[in-house]
C-alpha cells in the first residue's frame, strides 16, 4: 500500500508543486505551502484508494477453490494439496480434475485435456502415452499434461516431472516478470509537459527579475512578484482534476464490467489504435455449437442459435426440416454421448458432446427421454488413435433388436459404412457416393467446422470388442455428418464495426489453426480482402524488421507461442501503434505486460494473466473492451477541457502580473489570492468539469495520436483567443480603477474577484469545442452547476467575511461593483460564443472548420486545414 501511495507522487507536475511549496516556506508564506501540500496529499490518497479498491475487486473476482490432487506414493493413493505435489509422484487424473503439475502420461484411457489457458487451443486435446518428437511444439506434446489445465474426459496415470516455476506455466510467469512494461501515453505526455512547464516558468521568472531590476524595485518585492507568477503559472488543480477524471472513468467502466487496476490505463484505452484480442471466449462464446448437418441424401441443413442455448432450429433454405433421416441422426447424437444437459444445472462434459445434446433439443428430441427409452448396455470409449466411439443400446428402433451407434472422424466412419437410407429405402454406398461424402466433410472442414460422422450397426452386439476391433468393422449404415464451431458472440460484430468507425484496428491472436481463425475473423469483420493470416511457424522465420513490415496486413496470428506474442506487440509498437492486448491464459501474460494496456478476462482468466494486466473484463466480452475504449476517450476529452480551462486562466494571470509590472503598477493581486483562486474558486469547478458526460461522437473520431502533447496546436489556438480576452478585461479594470484613485487594497480585491468571474465564464466555454454554452446542456452535469454555486459563495466569503479578509488581504466593496464586474467578466463568454458560431456556420457550409483535437485534424483534408 505504501508503494501504491508513493507512486501517486511520480509526476513532473507534482514535483513542480513541491518546489513551489518549498519556496513558499523559504519566504515565510507557510499558509501557501500548507494549501499546496494539502492538494498533493488529497491527490495521492484518491489515486491510492482507487487502485486499492481495484485490487480488492480483483481478489474477490479470482477467489478460487483450493485445489487437491490424487497421487500414488509407495504404492498407496493419497489426496494432497496441489501445492504439495513433487516430482516423482504419480498423478491420478479423471475427468473434471484440475492438473496440478507437468507430468508425463504413463497410461491413458480416452483422456482429453483443455489447454486453452496455456496454448490458446480452444478444443480439448487428446492425450496418450505414445512419445512425440523432441522438437514438438507445446501444443503438440500429446504425451504430456501441464499444470493449470483441466481434464474434460477419460482418465490417466502420469509421472510428475515439474512443479512450481519449473512448469510451463512457471516458465511463462518468469518471462512475465522480466518483461518491461511500457509507459502509458498519458505518462509520457505529462513528463513532456512538465519539462516544458519548468522551462516556461524559469523564463518568465527571469523576465520578471530583469524587468524589476530595470525599474529599480526592491529585490524582496521583485521576488514576491516572481513567486506570484510561479504560483499563477503552475496549475495546482490539474493533478487533482486528472486523478478525479481517471477515477470517474474507473467507476463508469466498473458499471460496464471492467475492473481497472491502474488509473492511467483508462486514458490509454482512449488512445488505443490496435486491439490484439484472443478468439476463444472473447470473440466467441467458448461453447461449441452445431452449425451444419449433411444427411445421407446429400442435403445440407443449417442450424441456428448461440452456444449452449436451446434457442434456434434446424432448417433448409429457411424452412423447418423433419424427416426420418434427421430423427435417426439426432438419436445417435444423444445416445453415443457422455455429456449431461440437465437444466437448470450447468452442462457437464466435453463441449463437443454438449453441443450434440443441444442440437437434439433444437430438433425436438428430449435427450433424457431417448436415453431412458434406449438404455446403454455396452460401450467402447473414444480413443484418439482410432478416432472412434461406440455404444450399444437395447430397444426397438428397428425390427432386428439391439443396435450399435458409432461416432468419429469422417475419414474413418465413412469407410466403415456400406449402406445408407435414402427416400425411405436402404441403398448401397458405392465409390461415387463415398467420394461425395468425403467431399462434403472436406467442405465443412474448409469452413472451419469440426466434423463428426455418425453411423449405426443394426442387430449387433459390442461384446468384447476393443478399439482396434471396432476400427476393423464394416457394414455400418451411414447416418450423417455434423459440423461444429465455437460461435461468435452476437454483440461482437457490432462492437468491431464501432472499432473500425473509431479508427481502431482489431487483430486476432489465437492458439487455433489459421483456417479456423480466419473464418471467425471474416465473419466478424476483423479480416478483410487485403489482410492475411500468419501462423507461428511462419512468424518464427521473420526478423523483427520483417515482422514490423508485415503486421499492417495481418488480421489473424495463429498457433503462436508466448514469446511470439511479445514480438507481435513489439512490432506494432515499433510502428507507433498504441496496443491493447487481451488474454486469459498464462501464455498471454508476457504480452499483457508488454502492451500499452493489458486486458485480462475475469471469468476464464488465470491469476497470472490478471496480475499482468491493467484492466480486467469481468464478463470476458470483446464488446466490453470497446465500451471501455469509449470511456477512455471521454476521460481524455474531459482532461483536455480541464487543461484548457486551467492554462488559459493561469496564462492570463501571468500576463496580467507581467503587464502590470511593465506598466509600472504594483501587483494586481497577492500570491495568496492567486492560490485561493487556483485551488478553491477555480478548482471547485474544474474538478467538476471532468465529470462531463459523453458528447456522443467519441467513437466517430480517430484515435488520439501517440505523440500528441497535452497542449495541442488546436488548444493553443483557442488559448490565443481566451487568454488575451481575460487578460485585457482584468488588467484593464485594474488600470482604470487605479487611475480613478481607488485604494490599492480595494482595487486588488476587485481585480481578484473579476479574475474569478472570468474563469467561471471560461469554464462554460470549455465544456465543448463547438456547442454553445447558452443551452440547457449544463443540467446534464449537476456537479458543475453545483460547483459554480459553491465557488460563488466561497468568493463572497473571501470578499465580505472578516476572517478571510485577513488571510487573503481583501476588503469589502459595494454591491453595485459586483454587477459591473459580472458584465466585464462575461466578455470572455461572448468572444468565445462568437468563435463557436463561426465554426458551426463553417461546418454547415462545408468550408472546413474542424473541431479541435488531433483526431479531427488527422481526418481533415489538406485543403480544409488552411481555412
Amino acid at each position: 500500500m505504501l508503494r501504491v501511495l508513493l507512486r501517486q507522487f511520480a509526476s513532473p507536475l507534482i514535483y513542480l508543486l513541491m518546489v513551489a511549496a518549498g519556496i513558499s516556506v523559504a519566504l515565510g508564506h507557510r499558509s501557501d505551502a500548507v494549501v499546496i501540500l494539502v492538494v498533493l496529499v488529497v491527490n495521492a490518497v484518491v489515486g491510492a484508494l482507487q487502485e486499492g479498491r481495484a485490487e480488492r475487486s480483483l481478489r474477490a473476482l479470482r477467489a478460487l477453490s483450493r485445489h487437491t490432487a490424487r497421487v500414488v506414493r509407495d504404492g498407496r493413493q493419497f489426496v494432497v494439496d496441489a501445492r504439495e505435489v513433487v516430482p516423482g509422484d504419480v498423478l491420478l487424473v479423471e475427468a473434471g480434475d484440475a492438473i496440478a503439475s507437468d507430468a508425463r502420461v504413463l497410461e491413458a484411457v480416452a483422456l482429453r485435456v483443455t489447454e486453452a489457458a496455456l496454448t490458446g487451443e480452444s478444443e480439448p486435446v487428446d492425450k496418450h502415452a505414445e512419445p512425440v518428437s523432441r522438437d514438438a511444439t507445446l501444443a503438440d506434446r500429446t504425451d504430456m499434461i501441464f499444470a493449470g489445465t483441466l481434464a474434460t474426459a477419460g482418465r490417466a496415470r502420469a509421472l510428475v516431472v515439474a512443479t512450481g516455476l519449473a512448469t510451463e506455466i512457471g516458465r511463462i510467469a518468469t518471462l512475465t516478470e522480466t518483461t518491461e512494461a511500457s509507459k502509458t501515453p498519458l505518462e509520457r505526455r505529462i513528463a513532456q509537459f512538465g519539462r516544458y512547464l519548468v522551462v516556461g516558468a524559469l523564463l518568465v521568472f527571469a523576465l520578471i527579475i530583469g524587468v524589476g531590476l530595470i525599474r529599480g524595485m526592491a529585490f524582496a518585492d521583485i521576488l514576491m512578484v516572481g513567486i506570484s507568477q510561479l504560483v499563477g503559472m503552475i496549475p495546482e488543480g490539474l493533478p487533482v482534476a486528472m486523478t478525479v477524471a481517471l477515477a470517474v472513468g474507473v467507476q463508469r467502466m466498473a458499471r460496464r464490467q471492467a475492473v481497472v487496476r491502474q488509473l492511467s490505463a483508462v486514458e490509454t484505452l482512449g488512445a488505443t489504435t490496435v486491439i490484439c484480442t484472443d478468439k476463444t471466449g472473447t470473440l466467441t462464446r467458448n461453447e461449441m455449437m452445431v452449425a451444419a448437418i449433411v444427411l445421407p441424401d446429400g442435403s445440407e441443413l443449417t442450424v441456428t442459435g448461440s452456444g449452449y442455448a436451446s434457442d434456434g432450429g434446424i432448417s433448409k433454405d429457411g424452412l423447418g426440416v423433419t424427416s426420418e433421416q434427421l430423427r435417426e441422426l439426432l438419436d445417435a447424437c444423444v445416445l453415443c454421448n457422455d455429456a449431461q444437459l440437465d437444466a437448470p444445472k450447468p452442462p457437464l462434459g466435453d463441449p463437443t458432446e454438449i453441443a450434440l445434446l443441444v442440437l437434439a433439443q433444437k430438433g425436438g428430441v428430449d435427450p433424457s427421454a431417448r436415453r431412458a427409452a434406449l438404455p446403454r448396455c455396452a460401450e467402447v470409449p473414444f480413443d484418439p488413435s482410432t478416432k472412434l466411439m461406440a455404444t450399444e443400446h437395447h430397444g426397438q428402433p428397428t425390427p432386428l433388436g439391439p443396435f450399435v451407434v458409432v461416432k468419429g472422424a469422417p475419414e474413418v466412419v465413412v469407410e466403415m459404412c456400406t449402406t445408407m437410407r435414402e427416400n425411405g429405402a436402404v441403398i448401397t454406398i458405392d465409390e461415387r457416393v463415398r467420394r461425395s461424402l468425403h467431399a462434403a466433410a472436406d467442405s465443412m472442414a474448409g469452413r472451419a467446422l469440426r466434423v463428426l460422422a455418425f453411423a449405426v450397426m443394426d442387430n449387433t452386439h459390442l461384446g468384447q470388442l476393443g478399439q482396434r476391433d471396432l476400427a476393423e468393422l464394416r457394414g455400418c449404415r451411414f447416418l450423417g455428418l455434423v459440423g461444429q464451431i465455437d460461435p461468435p458472440r452476437a454483440e461482437v460484430a457490432s462492437a468491431i464495426a464501432r472499432c473500425r468507425a473509431a479508427g481502431v484496428r482489431p487483430v486476432m491472436i489465437t492458439g487455433d489453426h489459421a483456417v479456423t481463425g480466419m473464418t471467425i475473423a471474416a465473419a466478424l469483420g476483423i479480416a478483410r480482402d487485403n489482410t492475411t493470416a500468419l501462423d507461428g511457424r511462419e512468424l518464427a522465420n521473420l526478423s523483427d524488421a520483417d515482422l514490423a513490415q508485415r503486421v499492417p496486413t495481418v488480421s489473424v496470428f495463429a498457433r503462436v507461442a508466448p514469446e511470439q506474442k511479445l514480438r507481435i506487440v513489439g512490432a506494432l509498437q515499433a510502428r507507433g501503434e498504441v496496443v491493447a492486448m487481451t488474454g486469459d491464459g498464462v501464455n498471454d501474460a508476457p504480452a499483457l505486460v508488454k502492451a500499452d494496456v493489458g486486458v485480462a478476462m475475469g471469468k476464464t482468466g488465470t491469476d497470472v494473466a490478471k496480475e499482468a494486466s491493467k484492466i480486467v473484463i469481468t464478463d470476458d466480452n470483446f464488446a466490453t473492451i470497446v465500451s471501455a475504449v469509449e470511456e477512455g476517450r471521454v476521460v481524455y476529452r474531459n482532461i483536455k477541457k480541464a487543461i484548457l480551462t486551467l492554462f488559459s486562466s493561469s496564462a492570463a494571470e501571468v500576463v496580467v502580473l507581467v503587464g502590470a509590472m511593465m506598466l509600472g503598477y504594483p501587483a494586481p493581486f497577492a500570491a495568496v489570492q492567486i492560490l485561493w483562486n487556483n485551488l478553491v474558486t477555480e478548482g471547485l469547478i474544474t474538478v467538476n468539469l471532468v465529470l462531463e458526460p459523453a458528447e456522443g461522437d467519441e467513437m466517430q473520431r480517430a484515435p488520439i495520436p501517440r505523440d500528441e502533447p497535452l497542449l495541442t496546436r488546436a488548444l493553443l489556438t483557442r488559448m490565443a483567443v481566451l487568454v488575451p480576452t481575460i487578460a485585457i478585461a482584468t488588467l484593464g479594470w485594474f488600470v482604470a480603477r487605479s487611475a480613478a484613485g481607488i485604494p490599492v487594497a480595494q482595487v486588488q480585491t476587485e481585480t481578484f474577484t473579476l479574475l474569478a468571474i472570468c474563469e467561471w465564464f471560461n469554464v462554460l466555454n470549455c465544456r465543448s469545442e463547438t456547442k454553445s454554452a447558452l443551452d440547457w446542456s449544463l443540467l446534464r452535469n449537476p456537479w458543475l452547476l453545483g460547483g459554480l454555486v459553491v465557488a460563488n459563495l466561497m468568493q463572497v466569503g473571501a470578499v465580505f467575511w472578516g476572517p478571510l479578509n485577513h488571510v487573503l488581504h481583501t476588503v469589502p466593496f459595494d454591491l453595485d461593483i459586483v454587477i459591473e464586474l459580472g458584465l466585464v467578466g462575461s466578455t470572455v463568454l461572448w468572444v468565445e460564443e462568437l468563435r463557436k458560431w463561426r465554426v458551426r456556420r463553417a461546418l454547415r457550409s462545408g468550408v472546413g472548420f474542424m473541431p479541435t483535437g488531433g483526431a479531427a485534424r488527422r481526418r481533415a483534408p489538406r485543403a480544409r486545414r488552411r481555412s
